[in-house]
């Protein structure tokens, strides 16, 4: 059965750092496999019932509008939000003009196992403006830090230190009120949109998330996501789903 929520994926940058796959292809339709990253999430969103998927389109929008139709294909609803001017990660979202039910978004370049309704049920669940899927990270440094006071004295010193920190993952429930808080046809960054509401004490939560993520936006992950797609295909698609055209 198909859920009430819209689904608004984001899908027009320019793609430098998957440079040189993006000279030619618009990053949402560079392969994994034989299936672009796109096609996998919306793929995906249709197995669990998310079926109305406004596109948001801008760097050669003519060949994904021109890949993706209307999602019929994919048993879903595509329609398109074409960006004269690039509005960042959250400004297409104001373009909905108004919203009946929370709202999904997703960088076109995400490649994860994360259950969306899953996640969609725990931000109604949790009450707030706002829900992050979050991933853990660790990071090691691969020298030795030093930290210093104001006469360049060494104060402290680490060899080769590690941090674990917690990172966004591209993935975001909205409720409908967070519509006031986007400026119409301006670009909008994430950073934005949190800081406006951290700073009014609007409540925002993470959806701490263990599964697979990696974003494909990144040339370094891109090789990394090839092989995992492959290795795993049925984890990412547990139920692929037959062009209907």
């Amino acid at each position: 059965m198909n859920r009430t929520e819209r689904v608004l994926i984001l899908a027009g940058g320019k793609g430098r750092r998957l440079r040189p796959f993006t000279w030619v292809l618009p990053k949402p339709l560079v392969p994994i496999g034989e299936l672009s990253i796109l096609e996998i999430v919306i793929r995906q969103l249709r197995y669990y019932g998310l079926a109305r998927i406004t596109l948001a389109v801008g760097h050669r929008a003519d060949l994904v509008m021109a890949v993706m139709g209307n999602g019929h294909r994919f048993g879903v609803e595509i329609d398109y939000s074409l960006e004269e001017k690039p509005l960042g990660t959250i400004g297409p979202l104001a373009r909905f003009g108004e919203l009946d039910d929370n709202v999904l978004v997703i960088n076109g370049d995400t490649l994860t196992d994360l259950n969306y309704v899953d996640f969609l049920e725990y931000h109604e669940q949790q009450g707030g403006i706002a829900t992050i899927a979050a991933a853990r990270r660790h990071t090691s440094v691969d020298f030795g830090t030093l930290t210093c006071d104001r006469n360049n004295r060494v104060i402290s010193f680490s060899e080769k230190p590690s941090f674990d920190y917690i990172v966004s993952m591209g993935v975001y429930a909205f409720s409908p009120e967070i519509l006031k808080w986007i400026p119409q046809d301006e670009p909008f960054w994430f950073d934005n949109l949190m800081e406006n509401l951290l700073k009014a004490g609007e409540p925002v939560h993470i959806y701490p998330f263990h599964g697979r993520w990696l974003d494909v936006g990144r040339l370094e992950d891109y090789e990394k996501a090839v092989e995992e797609f492959d290795q795993n295909r049925s984890v990412y698609l547990p139920d692929m789903l037959p062009d209907t055209d």
